[in-house]
């Protein structure tokens, strides 16, 4: 008998990993609120809530190991799954992923670059917030921001008013507009031995918050700027203990890189492998 594997999340991404899976052997569960999703088709599907005791049980009852498909799954029901089977990648991964500020003090703690920022809890932070980095600088929700949702570009000191509404006036980062020279990411992977790998570095066009087309790989891609982000992506890997593949968004600025933000799972820029 193969590899059960449970899935938090039966969208396409759950999918795309039950149909790579299964040539390996592997068989899968999905625990997924949406009947109808479409990774339902390719496994057994627990209908319910991410956080729902019951079906977390179950879902770990069924399974040899858990993953979970993007990054919106409760942490909670990561670390509740983890006391009774190993789940890949780590919740601590996840949980980083979720909150950027979280996602900011780990590239700090591992010394990877990234954009100046301060983290803000209220409206009357922003202005001297804003100030103090310079303009222009953009706003962006610490949670449940993607695809360019919960944040907001302050050019200079005219935008200021309107953004923390904008991006829902809940708790957020600032942070100082990096003049990035192209957009670019990194998937890697790290098994449960320390082994780590790492495909090519692509390039990444993005229109209104969107990923419409990635080159793979990158145009005119050397071996230092492959070696600078195979760098960075392993002292990730290493210190959040990590097992499975991780994405890490880059920007390049003068020849070099600063990390953009993490994706603890398949990612879309990747899909091409």
């Amino acid at each position: 008998m193969g590899t059960r594997v449970g899935c938090l999340g039966g969208g396409q991404l759950g999918r795309m990993l039950a149909l790579a899976g299964y040539p390996l052997g592997l068989s899968f569960n999905f625990l997924e609120p949406a009947p109808d999703a479409s990774a339902g088709q390719l496994g057994r599907q627990l209908v319910g809530a991410y956080d729902d005791p019951r079906m977390l049980e179950r879902l770990a009852r069924d399974s040899d190991l858990v993953t979970f498909e993007f990054e919106s799954v409760p942490d909670s029901s990561a670390r509740r799954l983890e006391a009774r089977c190993p789940v890949f990648p780590p919740p601590e991964a996840l949980a980083a992923a979720q909150d950027r500020l979280s996602e900011k003090k780990l590239f700090g703690a591992c010394g990877i670059p990234s954009a100046q920022y301060r983290a803000l809890e209220r409206e009357a932070e922003l202005g001297p917030a804003a100030r103090e980095l310079g303009f222009p600088c953009r706003l962006k929700s610490r949670r449940l921001g993607y695809d360019g949702h919960g944040q907001a570009a302050i050019p200079g000191p005219e935008a200021l008013e309107g953004a923390f509404a904008a991006v829902g006036a809940v708790p957020s980062i600032l942070e100082r507009e990096v003049p990035f020279e192209r957009e670019l990411s990194l998937l890697a992977l790290r098994s449960r031995t320390g082994e780590v790998a790492a495909y090519p570095l692509v390039e990444n066009h993005h229109r209104q918050g969107v990923l419409r087309l990635t080159l793979a790989p990158a145009p005119g891609l050397g071996e230092a700027l492959q070696a600078e982000a195979e760098g960075l992506a392993e002292r990730l890997l290493e210190r959040l203990g990590y097992v499975g593949l991780l994405a890490l968004e880059l920007f390049q600025v003068e020849g070099h890189l600063m990390a953009n933000e993490i994706a603890p799972r398949v990612h879309n820029s990747g899909h091409w492998s």
